[in-house]
């Protein structure tokens, strides 16, 4: 892609808890427009990457330029107003059981706009249709499906508009068609919005549907040892631990 404009940048970046370190001397850019995978076998801090990207956890060191903000060197507050452009899909969906998916999807407008009931009301159908789920405003979490629920948990993300979206294993726990039909809709909010999204996965069918640049995080060495997009790393592997994970006794299904 010409003209792109970086809009994460991840330098020297480490990832650990006390003195148990996951991920070191992290670099890294993701591009505006990206569909950004994190991939890597069990253990290699894929999770725990996305929590210190999105603040969650803190980083042990480096920095975390987010739309050329130091995120890592930020306040709380600044942090917050840098958060509240981005969207995050946590691996269960994390809805509120005791709210409507109207109230839901509300919530974030109502923290932090100052928009009518009327205005929120509109948008919360607007959202809930570009994810399928038109109709479903007073369902609760509890009537609806698990495909269901993780759409309904995009809505939400992506009620302030943001510019970047953050998934966590938004696969984990589907079947095969749920699954495909997230994957569709990520490539459709990615192309149709301009929306960056960052997804945690280990999910091949996911990767290569969707991945347009990635880093593979190696367990081992606690390091990136692959960067780029998913397809062309399986075309030129650069080693054996990314050709064994991208393979998985299904090339032929991939190597198109």
């Amino acid at each position: 892609m010409s003209n792109t404009k970086t809009q994460i940048s991840v330098r020297n970046l480490t990832v650990a808890y006390g003195d148990f370190v996951l991920l070191k001397n992290a670099d890294f850019d993701i591009n505006k427009g990206d569909v950004f995978i994190i991939m890597g076998a069990s253990g290699g801090g894929k999770s725990s990457l996305l929590r210190v990207l999105t603040g969650l956890v803190p980083a042990a060191s480096g920095q975390i330029v987010i739309d050329g903000v130091d995120f890592t060197a930020a306040t709380e507050s600044e942090r917050s107003k840098i958060m509240q452009k981005c969207g995050i899909l946590y691996q269960s969906g994390a809805l509120f059981s005791s709210m409507t998916l109207a109230e839901n999807i509300a919530l974030p407008l109502r923290q932090y706009t100052d928009y009518s009931d009327k205005l929120i009301s509109e948008l919360v159908s607007l959202k809930l249709a570009l994810v399928g789920l038109t109709g479903f405003e007073e369902f609760y979490p509890s009537e609806i499906s698990g495909g269901m629920k993780k759409r309904a948990g995009l809505a939400r993300a992506l009620a302030l508009d943001p510019g970047i979206v953050y998934f966590d294993e938004p696969s984990a726990g589907l079947d095969p068609i749920s699954s495909k039909m997230l994957d569709d809709l990520i490539i459709d909010i990615n192309r149709s919005l301009g929306t960056t999204i960052v997804v945690v996965t280990h999910e091949l069918d996911s990767i290569f549907a969707i991945g347009t640049n990635s880093v593979f995080l190696d367990a081992e060495t606690k390091s990136i040892i692959a960067r780029g997009n998913p397809r062309e790393l399986l075309k030129n592997p650069p080693n054996e631990e990314v050709y064994k994970f991208l393979t998985r006794g299904a090339e032929k299904k991939y190597a198109k």
